[in-house]
């Protein structure tokens, strides 16, 4: 039996990486797509199907859709879009420009992917699932994540129309909420910060070297609840192969906590919890 296909974004490590070998070990042919060739070389290297795909580039979507489909003869079982950076900052420092550079990769690629991928699904007689990674911060906010927090909002509201949308076409939209996983995104977020927040000049400079400076540059270890990649990979598993998918696949603690959170507290509870991060 040929065995089912899946596209992945975001694969140069962490959650993407291990979900990529956890299902090409489980028998899927995986296509582990990455930003930088130079990633895709190191896949390649250890045996995973790579190629390149940067969300903030259409025509890269594009030429990897067709490369998957190229090499599957035209069809593709599943998409996981889980690419995507953080900009940390308080929202009055964060520049306009700067806001739409995010909403470019955590948004508008998964929507072009999402896009191009459905008239696929819709053919296959059965359809396929496009799973979107999204957070604890697609649920509740948090002080110096307003770029990341408003951009995994917009996801969750998009997936929630598609789902429903696509309901009775063979194609399933299912989310994934993570929450505090190991990652390079802390790291990967210094480059953004200090391209874009002038925290020096501004009013919360106090602020942000007593807390968000300390935070992204010094190593504190794991944080509190943090789960290994594995974890995500598990319940991307159930989100592909459970009969009757859920909606929403909860990963963390914080995320299952959060989510009933927001639905219980009054939002002046909720926000005194949130505040103090």
């Amino acid at each position: 039996m040929t065995a089912k296909s899946i596209l992945i974004t975001g694969c140069s490590s962490g959650i993407g990486l291990d979900a990529a070998r956890g299902l090409k070990a489980r028998g899927w042919r995986v296509f582990a797509t990455c930003r930088q060739q130079a990633d895709c070389d190191r896949l390649q290297a250890e045996g995973l199907e790579s190629f390149a795909l940067d969300y903030a580039d259409p025509a890269s979507i594009t030429r990897a859709v067709q490369t998957a489909l190229q090499r599957t003869g035209g069809i593709l079982d599943a998409v996981f879009n889980n690419g995507a950076f953080a900009c940390p900052g308080a929202v009055e420092d964060l520049p306009t420009e700067a806001l739409r550079a995010i909403f470019e990769v955590n948004l508008f690629g998964y929507h072009e992917l999402t896009r191009q991928i459905i008239p696929v699904m819709r053919a296959q007689p059965d359809g396929g699932r496009i799973i979107n990674c999204s957070s604890v911060l697609g649920l509740v906010g948090a002080p110096w994540r307003g770029a990341y927090v408003a951009t995994k909002f917009a996801l969750e509201g998009l997936t929630d129309v598609l789902r429903l949308e696509m309901r009775g076409t063979g194609v399933r939209l299912i989310l994934i909420e993570p929450g505090p996983i190991t990652s390079r995104i802390r790291q990967n977020a210094v480059a953004h910060f200090e391209r874009w927040i002038n925290w020096q000049a501004s009013p919360r400079a106090a602020q942000y070297r007593s807390t968000l400076v300390r935070r992204l540059y010094e190593d504190r270890g794991p944080d509190r609840f943090e789960l290994p990649a594995s974890a995500v990979t598990q319940k991307l598993i159930r989100a592909l192969e459970d009969r009757r998918p859920a909606a929403r696949y909860f990963v963390t603690t914080p995320t299952y906590l959060m989510n009933i959170a927001r639905r219980i507290l009054p939002t002046a509870a909720l926000d005194w919890i949130l505040a103090r991060g």
